[in-house]
């Protein structure tokens, strides 16, 4: 409750998933956007992440026909992140500025489900990489310590893993794997 009442004030959350720490805010907080790409030095081009409950969830911020929701399905929850059409329901500054699309998680991890029950709605999210680092931030211990300025709250899940999700892209015919992170890439060979 906590957490979810800096969200709704314009806060910034660092919190654990099944793959890295993220970072997150409401999704139609352009303030506390803007401090994400600050955190993360971002362009327009980087695809934002919604972090859902559900496929159904999703179905609202992406367009799901029956062959993504197949997919959906079949790999989440889990340590995936899908990039489908944006609707119009995704506010223009969160969406990937050229593609008009959109990041689609679902988490296997008790505190980011929780956190977005609460919200009522999805998390935006990004991965915590710090623009120094090549890897994520896992330890709650150097998340407080190098960014205590510049997030609201950080949700101590333990030492989290290393390995960002795998990123595929289900615009095409195909799934196309564009990051090899924890989930398994061969189920879209």
């Amino acid at each position: 409750a906590q957490a979810v009442a800096r969200l709704r004030d314009g806060g910034v959350t660092a919190s654990p998933t099944d793959a890295a720490y993220a970072l997150g805010c409401r999704i139609g907080d352009k303030a506390a956007l803007l401090r994400l790409r600050d955190i993360r030095r971002l362009d327009e081009k980087h695809n934002f992440t919604l972090v859902c409950l559900s496929v159904s969830q999703a179905s609202a911020y992406a367009h799901i026909d029956d062959r993504v929701f197949s997919v959906l399905h079949t790999h989440t929850p889990g340590p995936y992140t899908f990039i489908l059409p944006a609707t119009k329901e995704v506010p223009r500054r969160v969406m990937h500025s050229k593609r008009k699309t959109i990041g689609i998680r679902i988490p296997n991890h008790p505190i980011p489900l929780s956190l977005i029950a609460e919200l009522g709605e999805p998390l935006m999210s990004t991965t915590l990489i710090l623009p120094e680092d090549t890897d994520p931030l896992c330890d709650p211990e150097e998340i407080r310590t190098r960014l205590d300025r510049e997030i609201d709250l950080l949700l101590d899940g333990g030492e989290g893993d290393r390995t960002p999700t795998t990123v595929v892209d289900l615009l095409g015919d195909r799934p196309r794997v564009l990051r090899q992170g924890k989930g398994d890439s061969r189920a879209f060979s």
